[in-house]
């Protein structure tokens, strides 16, 4: 009784108060006529209360996400299907569902009158501004008895999940020169010849090649020792993202952290769709993403679904012990870096294997900046301590064409080329 008495709406409380009202009136004047219209009055909005408490309107809904990937900027819509069982008659229902500030408005719908086994669709526009992880839901329904006395709220879904990937900018050329643009993938380079030092070895059985001895081993053990596994080089390109919190300004869709993950993403997709293998690492070396030069858009996905969901970490400095990029050519797209950074990031780098940085002035994302001269002679001096270890360099701003940097990356690559060609 008392849930029912909770669902009364306004209408409903004003007719029950009416006829409480009427029924002391009737009584104080001796009016038993009065006093019948007041209990009819005063019951009324009880019984109907009771009616649709107990009776439980049999409603469902299935919510649809068109598509369940879209990027930042495009346009996507959300399918509510609604449908009701019983024979009970149906009053107005208001629809609200539970959608982020990141996706768009709030929306809101009243139907009238749902009709019964039979499906109504109802759609609304999203528009995502921040790549990420959303939910979308619950969806909520206000259930409306035909006379307005009485209301439930009821969740009908729970949460979605819709995947916000990074915008991908359109790249076009290769750098030329070592493996990037060599179109077989990092075989051909100007290093050929060299391999990993790690060197499985056991002891020599009958009828093993006798080239394949490895006479260092068996110099130290005195007893022939010969190679089992020794890696191959391994061929293709690895960008290195660097999204500390320390490295980076802005807020929102403006900040500089979104700008380097879409300009990473868009190398990885760009670079993968060209025939060579990708991996994607983090500032720390963590493994974000490894996608072949073949396959189809799956490989594309994975990038992007990695990308989406990273957060910033908060390690203030780049602290490495090894080379990061495994002895493959390095393109890094990094945030503000000190000097410490960019010596950990270079001592492990061989000059023989070209390296690329994209180098964000991030004091021009932020809109309260208290030393802006200071902190662009802090990123020039980065970009020459990194040229200076033999790294091609371009410095980006806020405003910077994500197609004319690669375009300017490409060209520093090849003056790189030329340069380690006149060291070797």
């Amino acid at each position: 009784m008392l849930r029912a008495l909770s669902g009364l709406t306004t209408r409903g409380r004003c007719l029950l108060a009416a006829g409480a009202a009427a029924a002391v009136c009737a009584a104080v004047l001796n009016e038993r006529d009065l006093l019948r219209v007041a209990l009819f009055v005063v019951a009324l909005p009880l019984l109907i209360a009771v009616f649709v408490a107990a009776a439980r309107v049999r409603m469902g809904a299935m919510r649809t996400l068109l598509p369940e990937r879209i990027a930042v900027g495009h346009s996507g819509e959300v399918q509510l299907d609604l449908w009701r069982g019983g024979r009970l008659p149906g009053g107005e229902i208001l629809l609200e569902d539970g959608v982020p500030y990141a996706l768009g408005s709030r929306p809101r719908f009243v139907v009238e009158r749902l009709p019964q086994h039979r499906v109504v669709a109802l759609r609304y526009p999203i528009q995502p501004v921040l790549r990420g992880i959303q939910q979308v839901g619950p969806l909520r329904a206000t259930i409306t008895d035909p006379f307005g006395l009485c209301e439930f709220e009821r969740e009908l879904i729970g949460h979605s999940r819709l995947l916000v990937v990074p915008t991908v900018a359109g790249l076009r050329g290769l750098p030329t020169g070592a493996g990037i643009g060599s179109g077989d993938d990092g075989s051909i380079r100007l290093h050929a010849g060299q391999g990993e030092p790690d060197v499985v070895v056991r002891q020599y059985r009958q009828g093993d090649d006798l080239r394949k001895v490895h006479w260092r081993s068996t110099a130290r053990r005195d007893e022939i020792m010969v190679r089992v596994e020794e890696r191959p080089w391994r061929g293709g390109t690895t960008i290195l993202l660097d999204h500390r919190a320390a490295a980076h300004h802005g807020t929102g869709p403006a900040a500089s952290i979104e700008w380097a993950v879409s300009f990473a993403a868009s190398i990885c997709l760009h670079l993968r769709r060209s025939g060579h293998r990708v991996r994607l690492v983090s500032e720390h070396g963590t493994l974000l993403a490894d996608t072949p030069g073949e396959g189809g858009e799956h490989y594309d996905n994975l990038v992007l679904d990695a990308l989406a969901a990273l957060q910033p970490t908060h390690q203030r400095d780049i602290t490495c012990a090894y080379d990061l990029a495994e002895g493959q050519e390095l393109i890094a797209v990094l945030g503000t870096v000190s000097n410490d950074s960019v010596h950990e990031l270079a001592r492990y780098r061989p000059r023989t294997v070209r390296s690329l940085a994209v180098l964000l002035d991030t004091p021009a994302w932020s809109a309260n900046v208290s030393a802006p001269q200071q902190r662009a002679a802090a990123t020039e001096e980065s970009a020459a301590l990194l040229r200076a270890a033999g790294w091609g360099v371009v410095v980006v701003g806020p405003n910077s064409p994500m197609p004319q940097v690669w375009a300017e990356l490409c060209r520093s690559a090849t003056s790189r080329g030329a340069l380690i060609g006149g060291l070797s």
